[in-house]
C-alpha cells in the first residue's frame, strides 16, 4: 500500500512512506524541511551546468531552477502544502544563486544591517531598532560557502592565513568577514545595506530629522560653497546626509568623489567617482585614500567629497579645502562637534605631519566652516543634533560658535524620544560670505 502523508500543518516535517520486506507493514519515515531541502539541492546542482551560472541572466536562471525544482519534487513520494512548496523552491533558489537563508533580507528596503553572529544568530536592523530573527545557517561550513560566494565574486579570498575581508555587492551594500582564528566561535558576517532610492530633504522632515529653518541653512551653505564636516557615530545618517547635500551642488560642477566603498550617489551630470583599491594576495597593489585625493587635485575638481576620512588623508584634504577647493564635504566618525576638531588633530598626528600642534588646528579652523553633528537616538530616530560654525583661534583654541540645536525634552512611554530643534540665536560670521554668493537668508531664521 502507497500512502501520502500532508506535508503543511508542521513546516518542520514531512512524511514519506517506505515499503518493508513484510508486504503487510507500512512503515512512515519521518524527513525535516532542512533534509528535503538539503536533498533536493543536491540532486538540483547534479541536474545543473554550472558553468552557465555567470553567464545566464538571473530571472532567466531563477526560472529554469524553478522548472528542475517542480520536476524533482513531482518525483518525491510526498505532498507539500502550496505554501511550503513555494517557501522550498525560494529558498533552494537563494542557496544556488543568493545569500541562503539571508537572501530574504537583501530585498526588504527597511532593513538597513544584517549581522550574522555564527551560523544560529542572525540580527537584522530595521527602522533603527536591532531585531533577532529566526533564521538560521545549517552550520559553519554553511555559512562558510556563503562568505565565500560573495569574496570570490570580487576576487578575493578568505581563510585562515587571510581571516579578514571587506567587500562589496553588485547592489553596492558593503560587507564585512572574518573567520577563525580571529573569530572564535565561528564565521561573523556583516552586511551594510545600501539604499538604491535616495532619501530626500522632505524625508528628513517627514521624519523629524531636522526642521525646515535647519534645511535653508544647510542648502545655503552648500550653495556657498562652504566647507562642511558631518560627524556622528556607526549608522547615524552620515553618508545619507551627505548625499542629500550633495544635490544642492549647481550641475554644471565637476565632482570627484573619493570613497574607501563606494556608496555616494550624485545626482550631477559631471561627477568622477574614485574608490580605494586594498593589498592583493601578494600583499601589493593597495591605493589609499590619500593617493586618491592627491590624484585629483589633478584632476581639476569644483568639489572634492570624501566619503569618510580616516586616516593621513586628513592633511591633503585640508590643504585642499584651504587652497582654491571650497565647498569640500565630507563625514567623520565623532560624538560631537568638539570631539570632531580632536578626531582631526589625532588624524594628522597618527598621519606622522611633523608640524606644531598650533600649526595644525590654524589649518584646521581656517579650512573647515562648519559641522554638522547627526545622531541616533535611543528610538532609532536619527536626527540631526547641532549645526556648528568654527570661528577662528583664540591662542591655542580652536573658537566654535552653536547656529542650532536639538534640545531633548523627554521620552514617551513607547520610547519615542521628545524635543525641539532650536536656533541659538547667534548670526553666523559666514553670513557676509553666502550674501557675496548670492544666498540671502532672512535673519529670523536665526531668532531663538
Amino acid at each position: 500500500m502507497n500512502l501520502r502523508q500532508r506535508f503543511g500543518n508542521n513546516k518542520n516535517k514531512n512524511t514519506k512512506t517506505v515499503k518493508q520486506d513484510n508486504p503487510g507493514t507500512v512503515h512512515l519515515r519521518r524527513d525535516s524541511f532542512q533534509e528535503l531541502k538539503n536533498r533536493l539541492h543536491q540532486k538540483l546542482i547534479d541536474s545543473l551546468d554550472l558553468s552557465v551560472l555567470t553567464t545566464v541572466d538571473r530571472g532567466t536562471l531563477r526560472d529554469q531552477i524553478k522548472e528542475v525544482l517542480e520536476r524533482l519534487l513531482s518525483e518525491e513520494d510526498l505532498f507539500l502544502s502550496p505554501e511550503n512548496k513555494e517557501r522550498l523552491i525560494t529558498e533552494i533558489q537563494s542557496e544556488t544563486l543568493g545569500l541562503g537563508p539571508i537572501e530574504q533580507y537583501m530585498h526588504d528596503p527597511d532593513i538597513s544591517d544584517i549581522l550574522v553572529n555564527t551560523y544560529n544568530q542572525v540580527y537584522i536592523e530595521k527602522h533603527g531598532k536591532l531585531e533577532l530573527t529566526d533564521t538560521k545557517f545549517k552550520d559553519d561550513d554553511h555559512l562558510m560557502l556563503i562568505i565565500d560566494r560573495i569574496v570570490s565574486a570580487i576576487g578575493r579570498r578568505i581563510d585562515e592565513s587571510s581571516p579578514m575581508v571587506d567587500a562589496r555587492l553588485t547592489d553596492g551594500s558593503r560587507v564585512n568577514a572574518i573567520i577563525y582564528p580571529l573569530a572564535l566561535d565561528g564565521p561573523i558576517l556583516s552586511i551594510r545595506r545600501f539604499r538604491i532610492n535616495v532619501l530626500s530633504v522632505k524625508d528628513l522632515l517627514a521624519n523629524g530629522s531636522l526642521n525646515s529653518p535647519m534645511v535653508e541653512l544647510l542648502k545655503g551653505m552648500v550653495k556657498a560653497r562652504l566647507n562642511v564636516v558631518i560627524s556622528g557615530g556607526t549608522g547615524a545618517g552620515k553618508t545619507t546626509l551627505l548625499n542629500i547635500l550633495s544635490a544642492y551642488i549647481p550641475p554644471d560642477e565637476r565632482i570627484v568623489t573619493i570613497e574607501d566603498s563606494a556608496e555616494l550617489q550624485m545626482q550631477q551630470p559631471h561627477v568622477v567617482r574614485l574608490e580605494t583599491r586594498p593589498p592583493n594576495i601578494e600583499g601589493k597593489g593597495t591605493v589609499t585614500q590619500r593617493d586618491l585625493v592627491r590624484n585629483s587635485l589633478r584632476m581639476r575638481p569644483d568639489r572634492i567629497i570624501i566619503g569618510e576620512v580616516r586616516g593621513s588623508e586628513i592633511y591633503d584634504m585640508l590643504q585642499a579645502m584651504n587652497t582654491g577647493h571650497d565647498g569640500s564635504l565630507t563625514t567623520i566618525h565623532a560624538n560631537s562637534t568638539r570631539d570632531v576638531l580632536l578626531r582631526l588633530e589625532t588624524l594628522m598626528l597618527l598621519a606622522g605631519i611633523d608640524i606644531p600642534e598650533k600649526a595644525i588646528r590654524e589649518l584646521i579652523s581656517s579650512s573647515i566652516d562648519l559641522v554638522v553633528q547627526i545622531a541616533r537616538f535611543s528610538d532609532g530616530t536619527r536626527k540631526v543634533s547641532s549645526i556648528s560654525e568654527i570661528v577662528g583661534m583664540e591662542q591655542q583654541t580652536i573658537t566654535m560658535q552653536e547656529i542650532f540645536n536639538f534640545e531633548k525634552t523627554g521620552v514617551e512611554k513607547d520610547g519615542k524620544v521628545l524635543g525641539d530643534f532650536r536656533p541659538t540665536g547667534i548670526r553666523p560670521k559666514f553670513m557676509e560670505r553666502m550674501i557675496r554668493s548670492g544666498v540671502h537668508l532672512p535673519t529670523e531664521l536665526f531668532s531663538p
